[in-house]
């Protein structure tokens, strides 16, 4: 698993015009090539009638697998310059569709790249990027006279986030840790609370914050 890296917020759509023609972007995650596949065919049918719906996908932890498709433009003029944004953007786990419907404007194969690859960017940043980092979840346990302290000390905390807050026989905090950390931050629940919780590793998984895009 990789400790961190880039991939698209979720599905989103974004249209722009270009010389009269429409393109709309559709962006979704993707971990397998068939869920990008489904994807993209679940586009193609919304937009039976668009003149082409184009694709890219960038799909791995080493980009094992990555498709374009020119969907009847000229080749390398759509497919290509979409896939080509992902790379740029260092995305993984990203499909996306982008559906021309033709203004009557014939835009040159120059042109067609530039309107794609912009088409794509712009769709990617309308939707957002985010970066997902490998943590631990650590289960804290604690009497509920510990409860405002705990839960403001972690929501104040620029090292530790809070995940989940479980209200059951004593509160259980579930904080997303550093594997690097682990250590450390259980070195401060304690001092935090006089040693009164009882703590505990818990499973692996990916936290996600968004990113600036330009």
């Amino acid at each position: 698993m990789l400790l961190n890296y880039l991939t698209v917020k979720g599905y989103g759509e974004h249209e722009i015009e270009i010389q009269k023609s429409r393109f709309i972007c559709y962006t979704s995650r993707a971990t397998t090539e068939d869920e990008a596949q489904a994807f993209i065919q679940e586009i193609k049918k919304k937009n039976w009638n668009a003149t082409h719906n184009c694709s890219a996908y960038l799909i791995g932890e080493h980009d094992l697998i990555q498709k374009a498709n020119d969907d009847g433009e000229p080749s390398g003029t759509a497919g290509v310059p979409m896939l080509e944004v992902l790379k740029k953007k260092q995305l993984k786990d990203t499909v996306v569709v982008v559906t021309r419907y033709f203004g009557g404007i014939k835009l040159g194969a120059g042109g067609l790249i530039r309107a794609y690859g912009k088409s794509t960017s712009e769709g990617l940043n309308a939707t957002g990027i985010v970066e997902r980092k490998l943590m631990r979840v650590m289960h804290t346990t604690a009497d509920y006279t510990w409860l405002g302290k705990i839960e403001n000390e972690l929501r104040s905390s620029t090292q530790f986030q809070l995940k989940e807050i479980h209200y059951l026989d004593n509160v259980q905090f579930e904080t997303y840790v550093a594997e690097d950390q682990k250590e450390e931050f259980v070195e401060w629940m304690v001092e935090l609370t006089n040693g009164q919780t009882e703590n505990a590793e818990g499973d692996m998984t990916y936290l996600e914050t968004e990113v600036p895009t330009t």
